[in-house]
């Protein structure tokens, strides 16, 4: 039987289905009713059959139907010039980490029965979430910005969605989709409210643990807009730690883009860049309010981690190093290691730190 969910803030429960609430009446997102997760010491890597990808994982992913393209287990790489490691997001099958997510979120879509997901996206988890529906056999309307890279929309259209473009800002483009969910014209697969988008993205942590013989890095740094790879990064390790399989959690660090640096202002820290400009790149992580700011938050307090703002001068620097040294990515993609640097020359990396960072979004996706 699928999951039921409730709310963590005020407790109200929901019954598992296709009329399922996207978020509690009090306001709160939803998450899954908890159950037991596995005991016992993991296998290797080298003993693990890791030929369902992140599905590897299933034993704690509350979701039993599979929608997948075996996706997962991107490599994690030795990026010596940044004294850390990269994992590499951007080789999912969509050209992103949001594949993580749309594989969970179409899988519980499949189960609850639903006939027609509704998503909005600056591009990435749209062209994700219309990619999985084909798969899956279902609808899906994409809301984009009128502006939305053209690849993007592209990504979206052959898979046979249908992309509906909003003039105005992101917020007008979600204001527009839930609208349309109001209205009873579909599920919302939503990559920042869906707990099972969540439920995905956590698999990241799992793998950097099985990818390291079951130990986590001193540090983990993190692109943030809505924060569904930082928060499903905090969940994974976080199960992982109760489970008894890693001993400790790693600090989570993060970069959000300069006039769009929310998470960054409630920690009191500076929001635009040097000129104090927003940032005109960087698009994916452009969230002026996150959906689950208040758990990003929670999960940095949680880690004893951090988040600063980058600037388009910075941005832009990393993203032409990252192309010279053969990582070829998105400009969304240069925050994290951007971010890196920065708390490398503050201090709050150590030099002999361990550290993993992922690339997130393919370069392809700009074209």
């Amino acid at each position: 039987m699928p999951s039921d969910l409730y709310c963590p803030d005020c407790g109200t429960e929901y019954a598992a289905g296709p009329d399922e609430p996207w978020r509690c009446t009090c306001g709160h997102a939803l998450e899954f009713v908890a159950r037991p997760h596995p005991e016992g010491n993991p296998l290797p890597l080298s003993r693990l059959d890791t030929s369902e990808g992140l599905w590897t994982f299933f034993e704690f992913l509350p979701i039993e139907k599979h929608v997948t393209f075996h996706e997962g287990f991107t490599p994690l790489v030795d990026a010596p010039e940044w004294d850390a490691q990269f994992k590499l997001e951007y080789v999912f099958p969509t050209g992103s980490f949001k594949d993580r997510g749309a594989t969970t979120t179409l899988s519980r879509a499949v189960e609850l029965g639903v006939e027609k997901v509704i998503e909005d996206s600056s591009g990435n988890a749209g062209a994700s979430i219309a990619a999985y529906a084909a798969k899956a056999g279902i609808e899906a309307d994409i809301y984009v910005p009128a502006d939305v890279k053209q690849s993007k929309l592209m990504a979206i259209q052959r898979v046979g969605a249908r992309p509906v473009r909003v003039e105005g800002s992101r917020e007008d483009v979600t204001a527009a989709c839930l609208e349309a969910v109001g209205d009873g014209e579909g599920w919302y697969a939503s990559h920042a409210w869906n707990p099972a988008f969540f439920a995905g993205t956590m698999t990241f942590a799992f793998e950097i643990a099985a990818q390291r013989n079951w130990t986590v890095p001193d540090a983990v740094v993190l692109p943030i807009g809505h924060g569904t790879l930082f928060l499903g990064a905090y969940r994974g390790f976080k199960l992982l730690l109760d489970a008894g399989i890693v001993d400790r959690m790693p600090r989570l660090l993060g970069g959000q883009a300069a006039g769009y640096a929310p998470i960054v202002a409630a920690l009191g820290g500076e929001t635009t860049d040097a000129d104090g400009e927003r940032t005109d790149i960087a698009d994916g992580i452009q969230i002026a309010e996150p959906a689950r700011g208040t758990q990003i938050l929670e999960a940095i307090e949680d880690t004893d981690g951090d988040a600063i703002a980058l600037g388009s001068n910075v941005l832009e620097t990393t993203l032409d190093t990252l192309h010279r040294h053969g990582y070829y990515v998105e400009p969304t993609c240069a925050a994290a290691p951007a971010a890196l640097r920065r708390y490398r020359e503050a201090g709050v990396i150590d030099e002999d730190d361990d550290v993993v960072v992922p690339l997130t979004g393919s370069g392809l996706k700009t074209m």
